[in-house]
């Protein structure tokens, strides 16, 4: 038998200490960018949108990397990207960690509506109500003091 998959995800990350560092005038660029390195990994992007302090993502995977390896690679490779080619006053960073959540095919309607109006959906909800009610949504237990890094200030 031949091996068959679909394995659809809704991916979500922060910027670092989630700062609204994600600016309006290369956010396309960096859609673009992320798109590009799923695709160079044998997965499609099925669509992107965000805000500028995060950035969801839903995506078809290829069995053959990890979740974790692939988040790796977007995280790292779009925020030298953005740091080499866009160069913003501000280092550009992603925070440590993701939330990634399976996909029923029969919801990709609906996640897709979720993604690609995340300003709208922001308007009433910050990132962290928004966040916080996925992994309730999803029964993910966590440790509220664990889920955001916290900037230290000296």
């Amino acid at each position: 038998m031949s091996t068959f998959t679909n394995l659809l995800f809704h991916i979500v990350y922060s910027t670092k200490f989630r700062k609204p560092t994600i600016e309006k005038a290369w956010q396309d660029d960096l859609h673009g960018y992320v798109g590009g390195i799923i695709r160079e990994n044998k997965g499609t992007l099925l669509c992107i949108g965000g805000v500028n302090d995060h950035v969801h993502l839903l995506a078809k995977l290829s069995p053959t990397i990890a979740v974790s390896d692939m988040l790796r690679l977007i995280k790292s490779n779009s925020s030298k990207m953005v740091n080499e080619q866009i160069k913003p006053k501000v280092p550009f960073e992603w925070q440590t960690g993701y939330g990634a959540f399976s996909v029923s095919e029969s919801q990709v309607g609906k996640v897709r509506d979720y993604v690609l109006n995340q300003e709208k959906h922001h308007r009433n909800k910050t990132f962290q109500e928004e966040f916080i009610g996925m992994l309730e949504r999803h029964q993910i237990h966590y440790d509220p003091k664990y889920v955001f890094e916290q900037e230290v200030i000296q």
